[in-house]
């Protein structure tokens, strides 16, 4: 039985109203209703973090959410946090630091990264290290990662 649901939400500022398979994840609906590719599939099981999205001020795997259970949800993706001047600095300092190889987990680990430093976090590596955990990388042995995290926090506090 193909049950289908109708859904309203907000992703990255766009209204957004479609009816949808009532087990589709979140993160399928994004990428393949919606073609927002940035947010990777990876375990399944919301262990790596290539999932990783904001909805409604926290950050959350978009595995383990049925798209249903966004409904009325607003939601940012990796794509969506392009507008944040942060996200600039970031992704600079991940490319000069080259804190990515592959890329697949670079939009988790940013979204991560991101919700780190809106939260006015320091630029302890523990505290970093901790904070991103959550979010599996397989390339590039997260030195260069927090590295970038690190410094996109400098940066801040100097301007």
């Amino acid at each position: 039985m193909n049950q289908r649901h109708s859904i309203s939400m907000t992703v990255n500022g766009e209204a957004i109203t479609m009816d949808v398979p009532v087990r589709m994840n979140l993160v399928d609906f994004l990428r393949n209703e919606l073609g927002l590719t940035g947010s990777h599939v990876g375990c399944e099981h919301g262990v790596c973090g290539a999932c990783t999205l904001k909805i409604d001020g926290e950050m959350v795997r978009g595995c383990l959410m049925l798209a249903v259970q966004a409904d009325g949800c607003t939601i940012t993706t990796i794509e969506g946090f392009a507008d944040d001047p942060r996200s600039d600095r970031l992704q600079a300092a991940f490319e000069r630091n080259n804190a990515l190889q592959c890329g697949y987990c670079t939009p988790g680990m940013l979204a991560s990264a991101l919700d780190y430093i809106e939260a006015g976090g320091s630029t302890d590596r523990t505290a970093i290290r901790q904070h991103i955990s959550g979010n599996y990388c397989r390339c590039t042995g997260y030195q260069s990662i927090v590295d970038a995290i690190a410094q996109t926090i400098e940066e801040g506090q100097k301007s």
